[in-house]
């Protein structure tokens, strides 16, 4: 269910829009996660989201948002605060983010041929505040700096403090039950398009800052480039996405390859992960009629080696390939409530898999 409101605070309007779904079905087919964090009561059960933007915090177009995503297993709170600035200046906005969630793509478990990638028993509580700082962007290039502090506690699927997995290896880089870290990152986007073609590109640059001796010194860069181009009525898109890592490493840090947003047909980090990755996806899109389309897909994606440079080499000890393809067919429904995408995948051993996604959602 959902719902959207707006109120009158002084000259302010406020808008809040919710939308919250009971999962009925969670609580009749699964055992509860936790006993002591109190999944299994009706709150555990509600997945959706709360936002909440006030465009007029202090009576100077001081702008501030609030949003809650909440799965059944994991959940998100940001916080943005924004003040105006001219803008052929850098546009500056504080951040204090808390998000809870499973690390399955590191210490999941493959079954079924790795279609699937059950619970190793290791989630993660990250708490950030920082700065972000958004430079004025050009005619196809924009840029982003921020400088934010980490703090990052693994626990277990009831919610106690833990440093080691079920296997007794660290989860932690410090090898304690908590990781801290000053991360300054840079972030570079290209984009151009016009009727019949684009072009994307991205490259992130993060960088751990050692401002105290047991905090996180690291080097991390990632990348996306990806091209569409329309061939008659079909449209043909294709997207390659690598990084790296040096310096030190918690395993939570780890580069996870496989799953729906990575390589379809496996489940998520049922490749595996590493400390550097290379990700390839082709799609081909035909229109079937003006509200659905068919799609054919081939994935691929490499570790390219380094799992074994991971600390603990999660991806060693749970049977993981380090490499892998999917590849598969689907349908894309656009409707004016939303976009329906439905994909049937199959790895490279043979494992067959349906994957369900709606988004763009009108509110």
């Amino acid at each position: 269910m959902g719902a959207q409101k707006s109120i009158h605070a002084g000259n302010a309007k406020i808008d809040f829009n919710v939308d919250f779904t009971h999962k009925l079905c969670a609580a009749l087919m699964f055992h509860p996660l936790s006993r002591d964090a109190g999944v299994g009561s009706p709150l555990s059960l509600v997945i959706g989201s709360l936002c909440v933007k006030h465009p007029n915090l202090f009576g100077k177009s001081e702008k501030l948002d609030v949003s809650w995503d909440k799965g059944l297993c994991d959940s998100n709170i940001l916080v943005t605060y924004r003040k105006p600035r001219p803008e052929w200046l850098p546009q500056h906005a504080l951040v204090l983010q808390h998000c809870i969630s499973p690390e399955i793509g590191i210490h999941g478990l493959p079954v079924d041929n790795f279609s699937r990638t059950a619970s190793g028993g290791v989630n993660l509580y990250r708490l950030s505040a920082g700065v972000d700082l958004s430079e004025p962007g050009s005619s196809n290039w924009s840029s982003k700096t921020s400088v934010k502090f980490e703090h990052i506690r693994p626990v277990n699927d009831d919610g106690r403090k833990i440093s080691r997995d079920l296997q007794g290896f660290p989860i932690t880089c410090s090898g304690g039950d908590h990781d801290s870290m000053v991360v300054l990152k840079q972030e570079s986007r290209f984009a151009k398009a016009d009727d019949r073609s684009f072009t994307q590109f991205n490259l992130q640059i993060e960088q751990g800052v050692p401002i105290l001796s047991k905090w996180l010194i690291f080097n991390r860069f990632k990348f996306a480039a990806s091209k569409g181009i329309r061939l008659g009525p079909a449209f043909f898109l294709t997207s390659l996405t690598g990084g790296s890592i040096v310096g030190d490493i918690a395993p939570y840090q780890a580069f996870s390859i496989g799953g729906p947003g990575s390589v379809r047909g496996y489940g998520e980090g049922g490749v595996g992960c590493g400390r550097s990755c290379l990700i390839a996806n082709s799609e081909l899109t035909v229109p079937l009629s003006p509200i659905l389309e068919g799609a054919i897909f081939l994935d691929g994606g490499s570790d390219l080696g380094s799992g074994r440079l991971v600390p603990g080499n999660p991806s060693l000890r749970h049977g993981k390939p380090g490499r892998g393809v999917g590849f598969g067919y689907g349908l894309r429904f656009k409707s004016h409530l939303g976009h329906l995408q439905v994909d049937y995948a199959v790895n490279a051993f043979n494992q067959r898999t349906v994957y369900f996604g709606f988004s763009n959602l009108a509110r």
